[in-house]
């Protein structure tokens, strides 16, 4: 296909700067993102095993549910009642509310004993994946605007519209030499030109998830422009119709049994399991009972699971998200959007899936910012302000994020030992660590900060099962060892990335000593190394 050369400069160029100015933000969005994939599996393991209580049978639970009501008033605004062996059969929220990332949220932990009375433990709430996934919605980038909005998220939403350009104007970029050029990783024609082939197969390759990803956060930053916008053809009629509130008073003990709210979902959405019950505002006239069901052959609406919000003493079903269900039309397409957005389908394969293409799509941004400071070097005649600029930029917040992210996991159950706010404690070991990666890569230059930075990030790597071997060798010292599949996943996961870190170490230490003086990644003043270790680092 030809493409006449002054119209390909033109996509390149937009496809270069809406790149750039977009790729660091999404850099920390599609890494967090990818973590926030196993969101479920990071609560459990960052929440001590000793303040779980133990899960019992479904009679119980069922029978003690009129008594719990009965004894804790504060479980009648909103209880959760969960089946699976990783929580505790009752919670409620004694302090906070759980949306979003608090700092001080409690909850009170509830199950059942021999004699069938009602055991309760007071818990922090970890917001270890809470805090993962506010980077992954803002950035990093704090502060409320416009009510219940974040900063970050419009600064994200405006990345993701210019990285949807930067996405339409590289293909276009591409297409001459798109069939020639596809699958070539040229690694004898120098680093430059292998990144930059790597850089296109991961672009093109992943290209409709990342239409899907740029569309969603679009939607997601600016729904509520686009709901008061669409009001204006609805007029009086709303949108997302909802019930009025009961005129009927209701008491506690004309409550359904879990097992009436368990096979009207059931009989309502058919090859679906229950996974939880939200009952919330028993005492008021906007009572509740919202039905957690998940079917890992359907494409879900939330991030793990699909529901239904029923009325909780009539069980007449007010929507829900199930497919084919009482949604509406916008509510069908909103639900839409949150499935394509979230990866909730395909079971664990969609999950693991949309982990790696999360992270080749981070690999994808800071490619880019790289390929775009060579060519720049080259074009300038050297390492010019503006270069050293944006590599000590792009080393600072890339590596800082990383590093940042990976310390909280590090220190989790350290912290746990003691009495201090956790939560607050993740805040300031994850602004500490991009703070001072910044300040680091803009005092000692981007090559040597990368070097310090991965070599911390390695330990903190290593930190994570390491953690779990003292907790084994030391039972008595407070921490806990990774149980169970997905625990352990996610240290073995930490050993890979330590790995990779080393390997990206050994490569940019030889390109800092022994590569292209001109380079961005050479050292200014490279350091006088022994004769064994400079022959080392050659090889």
């Amino acid at each position: 296909m030809k493409v006449r050369s002054d119209i390909l400069r033109v996509y390149q160029n937009v496809h270069t700067w809406t790149g750039i100015i977009a790729g660091l933000f999404l850099f920390i969005g599609f890494f967090a993102g990818s973590i926030t994939m196993f969101r479920m599996a990071i609560d459990d393991w960052a929440t001590p095993p000793s303040v779980k209580l133990e899960q019992v049978e479904f009679s119980k639970i069922e029978s003690a549910l009129p008594k719990l009501l009965a004894q804790h008033q504060q479980a009648q605004k909103e209880l959760t009642i969960r089946f699976d062996e990783a929580h505790s059969p009752f919670q409620w929220y004694s302090q906070g509310q759980g949306r979003g990332l608090r700092l001080d949220d409690k909850v009170v932990n509830a199950s059942v004993d021999q004699n069938g009375e009602i055991i309760t433990q007071d818990a922090n709430v970890n917001e270890l994946s809470a805090l993962v996934d506010m980077l992954h919605r803002t950035g990093g980038i704090l502060g409320d605007v416009a009510g219940h909005h974040i900063l970050g998220e419009f600064i994200m939403g405006f990345a993701a519209f210019l990285y949807f350009v930067a996405l339409v104007s590289g293909v276009i970029f591409l297409l001459p030499t798109l069939t020639k050029s596809f699958f070539a990783l040229r690694t004898k024609k120098g680093v430059s030109r292998f990144w930059l082939d790597t850089h296109n197969l991961v672009g093109i390759a992943s290209l409709p998830f990342h239409i899907v990803i740029a569309f969603t956060v679009v939607v997601f930053a600016f729904h509520d422009f686009l709901y008061a916008g669409l009001s204006k053809v609805y007029g009086d009629k709303p949108m997302f119709p909802s019930d009025p509130p009961s005129k009927v008073e209701y008491s506690l003990t004309e409550l359904p049994t879990l097992s009436d709210y368990i096979n009207k979902a059931k009989a309502y959405a058919p090859g679906y399991s229950v996974s939880e019950i939200r009952l919330s505002g028993l005492s008021g006239a906007r009572a509740n009972a919202a039905i957690s069901l998940v079917n890992e052959n359907q494409v879900m609406r939330g991030p793990n699971n699909d529901f239904i919000f029923m009325h909780p003493y009539t069980l007449e079903i007010q929507t829900s998200s199930v497919a084919n269900g009482d949604q509406g039309v916008w509510g069908s397409a909103v639900s839409t959007f949150f499935a394509l957005h979230f990866g909730s389908y395909g079971g664990n394969f969609g999950r693991w899936l949309y982990f790696i293409m999360g992270l080749a799509g981070a690999l994808l941004f800071y490619t880019g910012n790289l390929l775009w400071l060579e060519k720049r070097r080259q074009k300038q005649g050297g390492k010019t302000k503006s270069v050293r600029f944006m590599a000590n930029l792009t080393v600072g917040v890339c590596l800082g994020s990383l590093l940042g992210v990976i310390s909280c996991f590090a220190a989790t159950k350290w912290l746990s030992i003691g009495s201090i706010n956790i939560n607050a404690a993740y805040m300031w070991i994850y602004y500490s660590c991009f703070i001072g990666a910044l300040c680091l890569s803009f005092y000692k230059g981007a090559t040597s900060a990368a070097m310090v930075l991965i070599k911390l990030s390695i330990v903190a790597c290593l930190w994570i099962p390491l953690t779990s071997i003292i907790a084994l060798v030391i039972p008595t010292i407070g921490l806990w060892p990774a149980t169970g599949l997905s625990q352990i996943m996610l240290e073995v996961c930490a050993l890979i990335t330590a790995f990779v870190y080393f390997k990206a170490y050994q490569r940019l230490e030889k390109r800092a000593h022994f590569g292209d003086k001109e380079s961005i990644w050479s050292l200014d003043k490279p350091k006088q190394l022994n004769v064994e270790r400079t022959a080392s680092i050659a090889k």
